[in-house]
């Protein structure tokens, strides 16, 4: 036992959890039945399902009536299917964001850059590199790129704790009122790797973004890399009632969520 001399569904829950969280139980691996767990322990049933509840309640595990109890994919949502930012999404699911920014300079736009943004290839623009984490751990990397119109009202805010979004709607009342987002697969080379705490190579999920003012401006581009561990995407779809059976109506999106898993190690 993990915890000797604590009450002994706390002693099984403890065991189970410790094993989840190093990863000896992968998301929605069936764990030990009540009656295997009764027998490694030596304790009632009604012990075993205490503890079982408490990992539940802690969203550890979910369970499945007659076929056991699963290790629960540990989730940390991040909305997609409106336009919030990082900061706003953790904020909302009761995680604790933060940013490190490693980098702020002038550039000159490349070609790829320049057609996201709406200028000639070459033209200065400021780039920003961010390091998100949640709960004080990197998910994330972005890098973004704003033309200097933006980048200028961005001058003397850290952009640590305030968000591109923030200091646009609240200091100067400018709303950024579309999107549009990209997901692929990519591969983390040096610079992003050390930044995720990952090795060279690592499978990184990389989404692209590009947001606009209410004149249609080009507020920024940004590249995101997302640890392929930590994060997968749910989308969510609902059949409109109003579509004939067996029709080709489009399913609208009714949630596309980010899906961010329990704890690096």
């Amino acid at each position: 036992m993990d915890t000797p001399g604590a009450p002994r569904h706390e002693q099984i829950s403890d065991w189970l959890r410790a094993r989840i969280e190093q990863g000896q139980y992968e998301p929605n691996d069936k764990l030990p039945s009540e009656n295997e767990l009764c027998e490694q322990f030596d304790v009632s049933r009604i012990t075993v399902r205490r503890a079982l509840q408490t990992l539940e309640t802690e969203g550890h595990i979910y369970r499945r009536q007659g076929l056991g109890s699963f290790v629960q994919d540990a989730r940390l949502h991040q909305g997609l299917a409106y336009l919030t930012d990082f900061v706003q999404d953790m904020e909302q699911r009761g995680i604790a964001p933060s940013c490190t920014v490693v980098h702020r300079a002038p550039e000159a736009a490349s070609p790829d850059v320049a057609a996201f943004l709406g200028v000639e290839p070459g033209t200065t623009v400021v780039r920003i590199d961010r390091v998100r984490q949640a709960n004080n751990e990197p998910v994330a990397f972005d890098q973004t790129w704003l033309p200097l119109t933006y980048a200028e009202l961005l001058a003397d805010y850290p952009l640590t704790e305030q968000t591109i979004f923030q200091v646009l709607e609240q200091a100067y009342d400018i709303p950024v009122v579309k999107g549009e987002c990209r997901i692929g697969a990519t591969q983390a080379d040096g610079d992003v790797a050390a930044h995720l705490h990952l090795a060279p190579g690592a499978a990184l999920l990389l989404m692209e973004r590009v947001s606009f003012a209410e004149d249609q401006s080009c507020i920024f581009y940004q590249t995101r890399y997302y640890r392929a561990d930590r994060m997968s995407f749910n989308l969510h779809l609902a059949r409109d009632a109003r579509t004939p059976a067996g029709g080709d109506g489009a399913l609208p999106v009714r949630e596309f969520e980010s899906v961010l898993r329990g704890s690096a190690e």
